[in-house]
């Protein structure tokens, strides 16, 4: 086991978690994503999975009807599939998409690799392909209003092991990422954010987002023993929050 990798994703899943058991955090995704912030992944034609996925939110497809692989994927929120709360979280989300496709740019990284970038808060553009081999690192400068927007003319695609990490109060609540076509995290990618595809979001072994889901407008989304955190971006009661505590840490065990 690779202890480094284990120890940053587990304690990020606690302070997650722990942070819904309070306080309320300062998140930008329920004004823009409206009810299909409450998934940590909606389908638009299927959802399939394989192992022991965990998903600390709602489940969800729309307008197509199967949902394949839980159990023993976990879901612990609801399941919409097929049915109108699921096609409210479709409209919602392309609206959501058409918002941050409508965006001003304030950097044309178009041609880099994300890897290795330092970013602070703003709208970056592609015009094509975006992929992310490394670290890339969020900086929020402190700002509780930081809010990070990236549009892909094409594709998302992550190399294997890579991350997106947050520093000075980033938080995948606040990250955007809106892709042309679809989306792929490589294995065991830490990834953060909403991201919001036209077509497809693929999640290969091991691939996690902590802070955010997976939104897809008309096509699968594939899981294969993957966690994504998007509770810790939904404010709920005192105390609510920590029943994920203990699933979530079972899931990170048994796939690291």
């Amino acid at each position: 086991m690779n202890v480094m990798r284990t120890k940053t994703p587990i304690f990020t899943a606690i302070a997650g978690i722990l942070l819904c058991a309070g306080a309320a955090p300062q998140a930008m995704g329920h004004s823009i994503l409206g009810s299909a912030w409450n998934f940590s992944v909606l389908g638009g034609s299927t959802v399939t999975n394989t192992g022991s996925t965990v998903l600390t939110g709602d489940l969800g497809v729309w307008p197509g009807t199967s949902a394949t692989g839980f159990p023993p994927g976990i879901v612990q929120g609801a399941q919409h599939i097929g049915n109108a709360t699921a096609q409210q979280a479709q409209a919602d989300a392309l609206t959501a998409y058409n918002d941050l496709a409508g965006r001003a740019p304030t950097q044309d990284l178009t041609g880099q690799d994300l890897g290795g970038l330092t970013l602070t808060p703003g709208v970056y553009s592609f015009s094509s392909s975006a992929f992310l081999t490394g670290t890339l690192t969020l900086d929020a400068q402190g700002d509780p209003n930081a809010q990070f927007i990236f549009q892909m003319g094409s594709t998302l695609i992550s190399a294997s092991d890579s991350s997106v990490v947050g520093i000075n109060g980033a938080s995948g609540c606040d990250v955007f990422w809106q892709v042309g076509s679809s989306a792929t995290l490589g294995t065991n990618t830490d990834f953060m954010g909403y991201i919001v595809a036209n077509t497809s979001i693929t999640m290969t072994t091991g691939a996690s987002i902590f802070g955010g889901s997976a939104l897809a407008l008309n096509g699968a989304v594939t899981l294969d023993n993957n966690f994504i955190d998007s509770l810790v971006c939904i404010p709920l009661p005192s105390g609510a929050g920590l029943a994920g505590l203990g699933l979530g840490l079972v899931a990170l065990r048994r796939r690291r």
